[in-house]
């Protein structure tokens, strides 16, 4: 039988004022007159992003939800480059720290997803250096609460520039210039537009890097691909993590807006998956890309409650029978 885990994305909908994505624009810190003034807002705005993030997590503790994305907008413009010689960590130690003692506390799972401009495929050097710049910003985060950065940061595989075999094969090469703290760190996603399951599971094997896949991405990608006869390949991705294995779950907004994301999860289809991975593996952690965030797990967990076929842990969590 599996355990399959819920969380959901980066704050609720639940909450009030409790935003952790409270951001300043760098064309808004140029025209403050006092640049050392600007970064001790800059600080100051990323300390209540840091305590909102808490209040989060304590919700979820709440509610038996012990699975939880990060925002990667915790801290404004901390990886710019023209405030390369800003030390964020330094001011915001208490706060790291608070944020990372509740979650190993309460024994949750935290990661981050950052952006999509985050390219380790790209075939310019500029945006590999800014890409990597941005990781080791994540990186950065995760030691200062105390959290183990392994496999906490999802990437998609990048851009096809018109090749997509040739994408794939600068990304080992790029890898390979890739600080080995920061490849520690990655998970790689099937995209919804260019690398299928498959494409991302070469790298994933050639790599050593564990694949979080999305399901909803597979069924957008208008391939061919039968992902089941290969979900034991993803599986055996995560052998080597101390976590367990990882997916994403979303259902489209429309038939004609099919790659958006709705507001909540479609249950047929999320048990059209996990029929088919049944007893694959001991645990699968789920989270879900939902408008709607907490909402729509609460959501989903009341149907999932009527159903036979599992048994109710928390209210977050259930085994498949």
């Amino acid at each position: 039988m599996t355990i399959i885990r819920l969380g959901y994305v980066a704050m609720s909908m639940e909450l009030t004022n409790s935003s952790p994505s409270q951001t300043m624009t760098f064309k808004q810190f140029q025209k403050l007159s006092d640049r050392e003034a600007g970064i001790r807002k800059l600080e100051r705005i990323a300390k209540s992003n840091l305590e909102n993030c808490l209040r989060l997590l304590k919700h979820n503790k709440g509610n038996d939800i012990s699975f939880f994305r990060f925002s990667s907008r915790l801290i404004p413009l901390a990886n710019h480059e023209a405030l390369e010689d800003w030390n964020y960590l330094s001011p915001l130690k208490e706060e790291l720290k608070a944020l990372g003692d509740f979650a190993k506390q309460e024994k949750m799972r935290v990661d981050f997803h950052p952006d999509h401009f985050v390219l380790l495929n790209t075939p310019k050097k500029e945006t590999l250096k800014a890409s990597t710049t941005t990781l080791a910003m994540h990186v950065r985060l995760l030691e200062g609460m105390g959290i183990d950065p392994t496999h906490r940061c999802v990437l998609h595989v990048g851009g096809g520039y018109n090749d997509k075999e040739k994408a794939l094969e600068r990304f080992i090469h790029n890898w390979m210039y890739t600080p080995k703290g920061i490849q520690d760190a990655v998970m790689l996603e099937n995209d919804d537009t260019t690398f299928t399951m498959i494409d991302t599971l070469y790298l994933c094997e050639k790599l050593g890097i564990p694949l979080v896949f999305d399901y909803h991405h597979h069924l957008a990608c208008h391939n061919d691909e039968d992902w089941e006869k290969d979900w034991e390949r993803v599986v055996s991705t995560w052998d080597a993590s101390p976590l367990p294995v990882k997916m994403h779950i979303s259902s489209p907004k429309g038939e004609k807006d099919f790659r958006s994301h709705a507001d909540y999860i479609d249950i047929d289809m999320f048990f059209t998956f996990l029929k088919a991975v049944q007893g694959s593996t001991s645990q699968i952690d789920c989270m879900i890309e939902a408008k709607k965030k907490d909402q729509a797990l609460f959501k989903l967990m009341e149907e999932i409650k009527k159903r036979k076929d599992i048994e109710i842990i928390d209210r977050s969590t259930f085994r498949l029978k």
